[in-house]
């Protein structure tokens, strides 16, 4: 017959959890409150020694948060998807592209003049 059983087998009825006793203490605590621009409050617990963050990401919308409950940071600004000519005119200007272009179609031209197969 197999066993359905119990997932806590092994411990009696009435045992609770370990003790602060057997784990020993726990360190001091603080309660920090963060506020993101869609006015979302989220309560975050830090050890008192511990270096809390400037900044903290909401968990309801993601934004980014603060201390600062009159004064939220600003959603980020996603910038879209850019392609690789997007990226190349940024730096290049029209009349140096437009001098690029013309030493590759003379290149071009060249091997044409040769005979040379072009793919």
């Amino acid at each position: 017959m197999a066993g359905g059983g119990s997932a806590i087998r092994g411990s009696r009825v009435g045992a609770g959890p370990m003790g602060e006793a057997e784990r020993g203490d726990t360190a001091p605590r603080q309660r920090v409150v963060f506020f993101c621009a869609n006015g979302h409050e989220t309560a975050t617990v830090f050890a008192v020694e511990a270096a809390v963050p400037e900044a903290w990401d909401c968990p309801r919308c993601g934004l980014p948060t603060s201390t600062d409950v009159n004064n939220p940071p600003p959603p980020t600004k996603i910038e879209p998807y850019k392609t690789h000519l997007a990226y190349v005119k940024e730096r290049r200007s029209a009349t140096e592209a437009a001098e690029i272009l013309e030493e590759a179609l003379e290149k071009l031209r060249a091997r044409r003049a040769r005979g040379e197969v072009i793919f």
